[in-house]
């Protein structure tokens, strides 16, 4: 038995590689020749684009001669198996689906999604252990990462994962990184005048907004939000803004979408959202949508622009493809869907946000990392506290 080598470049979502050979092998015997069975495997390097990296997989090809007086020859085209992937996802199918088949599409790996919110996946990944089918974790913000980080179950990534990533998309422990952007803002009925809005979080307290505002304590974004306050302002006065909100009865949502539907047809004034979710129902309603985003100024919690991510499981049975895949979702390709099809950021250079949201450099960001975002547990005790996730 032997082996040959060729080399074959494809294209992406090239998964077959034929390969064409024969061979007759006969071994004399005393005066007769006699054809034996002869079993050669061919293998050949398939080479597959992916966007940012060249992924090199081998195909093997046997080729068969058979016995019995006469020369059979049977070809058996063997794929390269490129494995599986898990991943659970606190991001919804709706925002991710698209870009995770395309992924699927490129390297032929077949993956596994399964779908809820960050928090509950997070807790889920804990409770399950060292038996947790999961190999990629991805959150809609640094909480849910930073949980799972500071609970040893996400790995340190290699630098050619996190070196693309800007600094204010990454933590400092390397255990995961962000995959798009998303800048916190206030959604308000189209109607409001410019000297109507608030100019900051702590204008939304006045009691002229009593019942006019919508908020979503159980959403995890809006719990980075107030984890960011904390760092921020301290603990003392962000309890007081709670309560304070509190005063004025805000109206409860499950999450960012009906906060922008209910602006939209006045139900409360404004709502505390990501800015990503009125472009949305603006792709599809039109200019005439009753909504729009107020991006707060001041450079206070309002104005924090945070993360939805990926690390990798500790415990993960498929770690070269979970690194491809998080590699895939940090490439030119995926970031250019995230801020042209979801409308977000893009966390590496070189790729252009969509011209539908304002330009990062004019945002004024607050000034928090990624790890100083990452201590849910503490909002969520104070919100506990205060009854707001009853």
């Amino acid at each position: 038995m032997f082996t040959e080598l060729k080399r074959i470049k494809f294209v992406p979502f090239a998964i077959m590689a034929i390969a064409a050979i024969s061979i007759l092998t006969v071994i004399s015997c005393s005066s007769e020749t006699e054809t034996v069975e002869v079993i050669k495997e061919v293998e050949v390097e398939k080479v597959v684009e992916v966007p940012g990296e060249t992924v090199t997989e081998t195909v093997e090809v046997e080729r068969i001669v058979e016995v019995a007086g006469e020369t059979v020859t049977k070809t058996v085209e063997v794929a390269a198996d490129p494995g599986k992937l898990v991943v659970y996802s606190g991001r919804k199918e709706s925002l991710i689906g698209n870009i995770v088949q395309q992924f699927e599409d490129v390297t032929g790996i077949d993956v596994e999604v399964k779908y809820g919110s960050t928090m509950p996946v997070a807790l889920m990944i804990l409770e399950e252990g060292d038996n947790s089918p999961a190999d990629v974790f991805i959150a809609q913000d640094p909480g849910g990462l930073g949980f799972l980080s500071d609970e040893g179950r996400l790995s340190v990534l290699s630098a050619d994962i996190t070196g693309p990533v800007q600094e204010w998309a990454k933590p400092s422990d390397g255990t995961w990184v962000g995959l798009s952007g998303r800048a916190r803002a206030l959604v308000h009925t189209a109607t409001l005048s410019a000297d109507e809005l608030p100019t900051s979080l702590e204008d939304l307290t006045d009691p002229k907004w009593k019942g006019k505002v919508g908020w979503a304590p159980k959403n995890t974004s809006f719990q980075t939000m107030i984890t960011g306050m904390r760092a921020m302002w301290g603990e003392e006065k962000t309890r007081t803004w709670l309560e304070d909100m509190l005063k004025n009865d805000p109206i409860v949502y499950p999450k960012n979408t009906p906060q922008v539907a209910a602006a939209a047809v006045e139900e409360i004034s404004i709502g505390l959202v990501n800015h990503y979710y009125l472009h949305r129902f603006l792709s599809a309603e039109g200019d005439d949508f009753n909504a729009r985003n107020l991006y707060l100024s001041n450079g206070g919690p309002g104005s924090l622009v945070m993360v939805a991510g990926a690390g990798i499981v500790n415990t993960a049975s498929n770690t070269e493809n979970a690194a491809k895949f998080i590699k895939f979702m940090t490439s030119p390709v995926a970031q250019q869907y995230f801020t042209g099809q979801i409308y977000e950021y893009p966390v590496v250079d070189g790729v252009k946000a969509s011209r539908l949201i304002p330009a990062f450099a004019d945002l004024n960001m607050a000034p928090l990392t990624p790890d100083q975002l990452s201590d849910l547990t503490g909002t969520q005790a104070i919100f506990t506290e205060l009854g707001m996730l009853e």
